[in-house]
């Protein structure tokens, strides 16, 4: 196919991408190693290729055209010339239609077919086989995309990193069963960025949404063959495009903008669970759609055979971050959703993996530096997700000044400290004070912390406590996929039951579990419906469920969930308007008067300083917690025995102390808390107590 219809001329190497400047549009694409690139146009349906226009230049290892006949709205893809030499690392294959990596909009599914295989399926040779079928009419087509938008007024929370509460949220998930929206809006952007939707989080108190991928992925397509779908969207195929299934019929990046203008609005910030560890391409078995045919050699990293992957992700395939090109494709990446979209932040899927320059963690990789050094990306917000498969592989605590980190020892503590487990006295203590063993180095601070007992990856925190084993049939894997390490707690009766006394104890239990959460210094996080009591069943691995199990429930609420998301509230609103829960610099102990009061104290039941005997036995299951500041006091009372334990209060405060928060109750009194009378406070079996005083 010859081009006749269309002019073209050399264009720019620059801007990578479709370009369109108001006139024309530019086409830049990257590849060190092809031999000749074309451009392929296509018809509105995306299923009739029109033209083919091979790109004239090719300066600086970049192949580009100008073509003055193009408009946004316009399909298109490209075909990769090259060598098909697996052993060298290069699988260049013209009969397959390529996906744009700058791409700001795709259109269309992937429909899963032997033609989206650079190889053979099935040839005794494997991946050194090769294909000539045409992948044109499976793939999804790339569109011209005119960016302009009328952001008005909008502004950024720049809500600082000590006041700040995320919820980690999943955008179909969010308001898939909203009867209020119309069927087309939910589970989109245009859902979410519904008032009622935005008003919901905004009561609630957090004050970040963090949602899982949004980038276009694919399913994979053993998970449709087995009629799942991959829902998490941990399979990004490229970084700069909404992903279609969450976009309303006739939406597009706008429909993303103006859900990011409603949550500003209301003072909430987006953070972005980006994966830039790996991409859909899988491992030297899998499609080719992008990077593959693009460029194999210089988009992945490759093993000392370069017929295959070098890989620390477990999903084939690592981004090659130290080569130039790739890395700013990554950058180019981050600053369009930040400058062009006005996301505040992102939270970076395996993140040990873009710390590595190939074998080993360093906190000074070439992206980390990169990042840390570029003036758009050093004041957002960024969160690591501190581990990935490979060897030293857990950083929990290395990543550099600037970042917070998903601390999972956090969770892990505080779930087995509530459930009883023995010897985690000293653990629980440091992460209820921002773990400084782990963060405080190199002037970080507490909010580097950031604090979960729940995300998406594993239990919701109702079946934290109501499940003792995972159940993960659901997933077609035998129930064998998934942590078994759960550090749950059924509470006497696996799953569903009608005991009331068991119901009592999981809400306590829920209360306990979300009150430390909130209370510790640190960055709280908050998983979507755990306010109000979502369960999936006991899959703690809902990865393929694109169903009633993953989604936010919000007709039919019982009393208990009702009365747990107010608790909730005024937990949140209790931290937010006290400075001794949210520190801006870790506690070590240090005066805070001319008395000699100490900033934080650990106390006996008995009133006493805990000592070292104490921290090592391993029966150690109650504490208190002593904050001060120059006018104010609190005492955090820990109690994870079945039984009760009096407490001897602090004296001496003539205003004497209330109580705050009571998680045997439920009570959490945002303004004026319960007077308590005497000298000694008896704290139930699996209880939390937080009182106030003021000199």
């Amino acid at each position: 196919m010859t081009s006749s219809r269309y002019r073209v001329s050399h264009g720019s190497p620059f801007p990578l991408g479709a370009h369109w400047d108001g006139s024309g549009v530019n086409f830049a694409l990257f590849s060190a190693n092809a031999t000749k690139v074309e451009l392929c146009l296509f018809d509105q349906t995306g299923r009739r290729e029109i033209e083919r226009i091979v790109l004239p230049e090719y300066t600086h290892e970049v192949w580009h055209g100008y073509l003055p006949d193009v408009r946004p709205g316009q399909l298109y893809g490209y075909r990769v010339h090259g060598p098909y030499e697996p052993q060298a690392g290069h699988r260049f294959n013209p009969n397959k239609l390529v996906l744009d990596p700058y791409a700001l909009e795709l259109r269309g599914d992937m429909r899963w077919h032997d033609a989206a295989f650079g190889y053979r399926i099935g040839s005794k040779q494997a991946d050194l086989s090769f294909d000539k079928r045409d992948s044109a009419p499976i793939m999804p087509k790339c569109v011209v995309v005119d960016p302009a938008y009328t952001w008005g007024q909008d502004i950024r929370p720049n809500t600082p990193w000590a006041e700040t509460i995320t919820y980690e949220a999943h955008v179909k998930g969010m308001t898939a069963q909203r009867e209020e929206l119309p069927p087309q809006l939910r589970g989109t952007f245009a859902g979410l960025a519904d008032p009622n939707v935005v008003e919901h989080l905004a009561k609630l108190g957090v004050t970040a949404v963090e949602l899982m991928p949004v980038q276009s992925f694919f399913d994979d397509r053993y998970l449709i063959e087995k009629g799942l779908t991959n829902y998490w969207g941990y399979n990004t195929v490229g970084f700069f495009a909404p992903a279609t299934r969450f976009i309303s019929p006739g939406g597009g990046i706008h429909e993303f903008k103006l859900m990011v203008r409603r949550l500003h609005e209301a003072g909430i910030e987006v953070i972005l669970d980006v994966v830039y560890n790996h991409t859909a391409e899988g491992n030297q078995m899998g499609p080719t759609l992008s990077f593959r045919g693009i460029d194999n050699a210089s988009y992945y990293v490759l093993a000392d055979d370069p017929r295959y992957y070098f890989e620390t992700t477990g999903c084939g395939n690592n981004l090659n971050l130290t080569h130039e090109r790739v890395l700013m494709m990554v950058m180019d990446s981050l600053r369009y959703w930040v400058e062009e979209c006005h996301v505040d932040g992102f939270r970076f899927d395996l993140a040990s993996t873009l710390g590595r320059d190939r074998d080993q963690f360093s906190s000074h990789a070439v992206f980390l530096d990169a990042v840390r050094q570029d003036p758009v990306m050093s004041k957002v917000k960024l969160i690591a997700e501190p581990w990935d498969t490979g060897p030293g592989g857990y950083q929990v605590g290395n990543f550099p000044p600037g970042w917070a980190e998903w601390n999972d020892k956090y969770r892990d503590t505080v779930r087995g400290y509530w459930k009883g487990e023995e010897g985690l006295a000293p653990d629980l203590a440091s992460n209820l004070l921002g773990s400084a063993n782990l963060f405080d180095k190199r002037g970080r601070r507490p909010w580097a912390s950031v604090n979960f007992v729940t995300a998406h990856d594993g239990f919701t925190l109702l079946d934290v406590v109501s499940f003792n084993d995972k159940h993960n049939e659901a997933n077609g894997e035998d129930n064998k996929d998934g942590h078994s390490h759960n550090l749950s707690w059924n509470c006497g009766a696996e799953g569903l039951t009608d005991d009331q006394g068991i119901l009592d104890l999981r809400d306590r239990m829920r209360r306990n579990l979300i009150a430390t959460t909130l209370l510790s210094q640190g960055t709280p996080m908050l998983l979507m419906g755990d306010e109000v009591g979502r369960s999936q069943g006991g899959n703690n691995n809902a990865y393929a469920q694109d169903n009633e199990m993953n989604w936010l429930k919000w007709e039919g609420i019982g009393e208990r969930d009702e009365a747990f998301r107010t608790f909730v509230q005024n937990v949140i609103r209790i931290r937010r308007d006290r400075e001794l829960l949210r520190q801006r610099k870790f506690l070590h102990a240090q005066p805070v008067d001319e008395e000699g009061t100490l900033d934080v104290q650990w106390l006996r039941p008995s009133g006493e300083p805990m000592e070292d005997g104490d921290w090592q036995n391993p029966h150690t299951r109650s504490m208190a917690v002593a904050l001060a500041g120059p006018d104010e006091r609190m005492l955090l009372l820990l109690n994870a025995y079945h039984e009760s334990l009096d407490f001897q209060l602090p004296q001496g405060f003539e205003n004497g102390w209330v109580k705050l928060i009571d998680t045997a109750t439920g009570a959490a009194h945002v303004r004026r808390g319960e007077k308590v009378e005497g000298s000694t406070f008896t704290v139930e079996g699996r209880t939390l107590i937080l009182l106030e005083t003021v000199k």
